[in-house]
């Protein structure tokens, strides 16, 4: 307290002393728009704006996921089957060119020394954990978008792999797994490119803005690889449409 003035005229002075000014600042120079600096930590970025939830991203997400493991749980329940009676037909034989067991009964669907369903029961999973989230409000770090756009990837490349053994080696198609690929595609092409437009993938550039230029038109990327899948069976497999529709 300054000597001399009583505790009221110390109250008037520090009221005084702080009245604001007509250029914004008190009587002590200090603006009083300034601000302290905020200590709140900032966390990795998500590439998502607070409060907006993809909800067409999430959907897709969850559709995708579950028709996957619809598909994963079709075909291990089968690959049980031939198990128990190696002689059975399935439900999904239909004909010389479309049928499960040749496909199950391959080297090929057990690339990894068990049955490639059981990776599917895994990894689809994966999209409805991620697409429920999102419409539940979570906001996940940069790698985690980075590891899940990953194991996309990954899955891609995977039943790409499996289409052209199917197609050229085995010489059947099963349905069940033509189920995953045509889930599997869109799940890859739509996604990197919402992954990228929305910058959770990469960060802000040129790679960016070109990704969210494209974004309303990425349905054209699964529809093209639909395309090439199509025109690769009918080619390798000419009395298929006949055979159908005979």
């Amino acid at each position: 307290m300054i000597s001399g003035l009583s505790p009221l005229d110390w109250v008037d002075y520090r009221t005084h002393r702080s009245r604001p000014r007509s250029d914004g600042c008190d009587d002590r120079g200090v603006t009083l728009t300034d601000t302290a600096p905020s200590t709140t930590p900032v966390g990795p970025s998500t590439g998502l704006p607070r409060g907006r939830t993809p909800v067409v991203a999430a959907v897709l997400l969850i559709v995708v996921g579950l028709v996957g493991l619809l598909g994963s749980f079709a075909l291990t329940v089968d690959k049980f089957r031939l198990l128990e009676n190696p002689t059975e037909s399935l439900g999904c034989d239909v004909n010389p060119f479309v049928g499960c067991s040749p496909v199950i009964n391959s080297w090929q669907a057990s690339l990894f020394g068990f049955p490639n369903p059981i990776i599917g029961l895994v990894g689809f999973a994966a999209p409805v954990a991620v697409g429920l989230g999102l419409l539940a409000g979570a906001r996940f770090a940069r790698w985690f978008w980075v590891a899940f756009a990953s194991g996309v990837s990954l899955a891609w490349v995977f039943i790409t792999w499996l289409f052209t053994q199917t197609v050229f080696v085995i010489g059947a198609l099963c349905p069940w797994c033509m189920l995953v690929w045509s889930v599997t595609i869109p799940l890859f092409w739509v996604f990197l490119t919402w992954g990228t437009a929305r910058g959770v993938l990469v960060g802000p550039g040129r790679l960016q803005r070109a990704a969210a230029a494209f974004l309303p038109y990425s349905w054209v990327l699964p529809v093209l690889n639909y395309i090439v899948v199509a025109t690769v069976i009918v080619v390798q497999f000419p009395l298929l449409l006949p055979t159908l529709l005979g």
